[in-house]
């Protein structure tokens, strides 16, 4: 795995996300924060509904309105995104951050030839030849493993397959060479053989590259053999970040835990899987102190009252909880 460095490559800090609705405020994101260094894979993992996309189109500055960035800080190499104008924010969208999406319609267009697409995609941050700019296409699908690449840059994507419609994706977002790409479940949809070939090779991109990765799922098993690091939320926030290994081996919040016990893998064959008693609140009610304590078999009355702070419990390891199922750090 790749090492690494000491200064993040990204850091977001109490970053809120809100959305005004007739029914009353959205909280989609509420006070989220993490780094994410070079080469470094962090996974991004919660329920349908708990923010983790709204995160990613956040930092992508792909909010619409009536949407915004309400609060808080998105430093991409040193620089603040939140307010940054629109002109600025498309000259680092696609360059230095690119995205992947769930659906990879959402990134090519049905009516043009992948060569033509792939094409803009280079010349609209960069003065080059369309030559050069075809050449460049060329060797982003074969980085993908997509075969024969030249005689499918003169296709259309209804000529691919899902799985290769994702791979083109891919490589249009490798194009530019950024330094971080979020990834919204994009393998969701492809089968099991087609999804860990992809998770390989973005893998193997980020170590080759040094290029940053933030995987957005809902699925652990993906995420313990694909990243570094990984971020739980829930309601719109983190509630635990930490080692991969160290997370999933011993949880310390009681939804991580949930989340675990509820894998087919940790259940008992021909017995019901476990659940996470009740459903994920509404973000627009939410309910005072720690949204998941109505959920949480460790809850008390504290909780229903006072939301948890994060607090430190050592080996690079947070968490927002009451009653921890870890001893906290005395650092």
């Amino acid at each position: 795995m790749t090492v690494a460095s000491a200064q993040p490559l990204l850091q977001v800090r109490d970053l809120a996300t809100h959305f005004p609705t007739g029914a009353g405020l959205v909280k989609a994101v509420d006070g989220v924060s993490f780094d994410v260094h070079r080469g470094e894979v962090l996974g991004l993992v919660g329920e349908s509904g708990s923010g983790k996309s709204v995160t990613g189109f956040s930092i992508m500055g792909l909010i619409d309105p009536p949407g915004r960035v309400v609060a808080g800080s998105i430093r991409l190499e040193g620089e603040e995104l939140v307010g940054l104008e629109d002109e600025a924010m498309r000259r680092v969208r696609g360059k230095r951050i690119a995205m992947i999406f769930q659906d990879p319609m959402m990134t090519l267009n049905p009516v043009l030839r992948i060569d033509t697409q792939m094409i803009e995609a280079i010349t609209a941050h960069e003065k080059v030849s369309t030559q050069a700019a075809r050449a460049r296409a060329r060797d982003a699908l074969a980085q993908v493993g997509i075969p024969s690449p030249d005689e499918r840059l003169s296709a259309y994507p209804h000529q691919f397959s899902g799985g290769m419609r994702q791979r083109v994706a891919i490589a249009t977002a490798l194009l530019n060479r950024p330094a971080l790409i979020i990834a919204d479940e994009p393998t969701t949809a492809l089968d099991v053989t087609i999804q860990s070939q992809i998770l390989a090779e973005m893998q193997q991109l980020c170590a080759d590259t040094g290029t940053a990765l933030v995987w957005i799922t809902h699925d652990l098993t993906v995420v313990a053999g694909l990243a570094q690091r990984i971020a739980v939320m829930y309601a719109g926030r983190v509630v635990e970040t930490g080692p991969v290994d160290d997370v999933l081996d011993h949880p310390i919040h009681p939804y991580t835990q949930g989340l675990l016990g509820s894998l087919p893998s940790a259940g008992t064959p021909g017995q019901p899987l476990a659940q996470i008693p009740g459903s994920t609140p509404s973000l627009g009610r939410l309910p005072p102190g720690c949204a998941f304590a109505p959920r949480c078999g460790h809850a008390s009355d504290r909780c229903t009252r006072e939301a948890p702070a994060v607090q430190p419990f050592g080996g690079g390891r947070e968490a927002r909880c009451h009653h921890p199922l870890q001893p906290v750090s005395a650092s």
